[in-house]
């Protein structure tokens, strides 16, 4: 292809996503909100992909920027992180760990880098419930004049997550099922998955959740899930993914108009 050529194509590249824009469109260009996907490579039942949470990560980082682009044109969406915290994994062949001190490390980084490009506002966009930032953000705030937010994506709709799924789940089971079946169905093998049934706690404090543990997912079941995908439909994942993504959008095009004052991000009055 000969540059005149590539010149007929430049309307295709997309200038919300880093891995994707250049510097000719970065230098014109002041961006607000950086968003920063983190996911895991990990077991999820049997019959979904190791790579399923930064998958499906990646897809509600994207989604949500190119939604936010036309009203703000100020988000840029960065390469999401792979690997998540899973020590509580390793049980299953080939999940890979990181420990939560290498991805604060990394994290932190990557904001100084921000920074240093003149971005103070940036979300985490959180697909693996085994990575916590809340320490991280505390700090970081503390040492830097950035403000992060942490969005836990697969919360985001659980206000009506009862009006699409059957039973609520955490792991492997009817939501992460439907995810994938809407968007990577040919790596989804619903024949070979397991049931998801866990075995319970013995002490009612954890059973009632107000003690908590980590669990060692090779202890509740033999197939790493803790949910019955048995009711996922590719419509199901649609829906929460459609609603998901609205949602991160509207507040990322809300986060970029805001200025940045003493307040914020508090409002002005009480």
């Amino acid at each position: 292809m000969t540059m005149a050529q590539a010149g007929q194509v430049v309307h295709m590249i997309d200038e919300w996503d880093l891995g994707s824009t250049n510097l000719h469109r970065i230098s014109k260009r002041q961006y607000e909100v950086a968003v920063l996907p983190t996911g895991a490579i990990e077991t999820h039942n049997r019959h979904l992909p190791v790579g399923q949470d930064w998958r499906h990560t990646t897809h509600v980082a994207r989604t949500a920027c190119a939604l936010a682009w036309p009203e703000c044109e100020s988000v840029i969406c960065l390469p999401a992180i792979p690997y998540g915290v899973d020590c509580n994994l390793m049980a299953y062949p080939l999940t890979i760990h990181v420990s939560q001190a290498t991805l604060d490390a990394m994290i932190r980084e990557i904001i100084i880098s921000l920074r240093r490009h003149g971005i103070r506002k940036i979300v985490i966009l959180n697909g693996h419930g085994g990575n916590e930032f809340k320490a991280l953000v505390r700090q970081i705030q503390t040492d830097l004049d950035v403000f992060v937010f942490i969005c836990n994506w697969w919360t985001v709709g659980h206000d009506r997550y009862g009006e699409i799924f059957a039973q609520p789940d955490d792991h492997g089971g009817e939501m992460e099922t439907s995810v994938a079946l809407e968007l990577f169905p040919e790596l989804v093998e619903p024949n070979v998955a397991g049931d998801g049934r866990t075995r319970p706690y013995r002490f009612e404090a954890l059973r009632k959740k107000w003690v908590e543990t980590s669990r060692d997912f090779s202890k509740i079941n033999d197939h790493s899930a803790s949910g019955d995908p048995t009711h996922a439909t590719a419509d199901k994942g649609r829906r929460y993914l459609e609603l998901s993504c609205r949602r991160i959008a509207d507040f990322l095009v809300e986060l970029a108009r805001s200025p940045i004052d003493d307040l914020f991000p508090l409002a002005d009055r009480m």
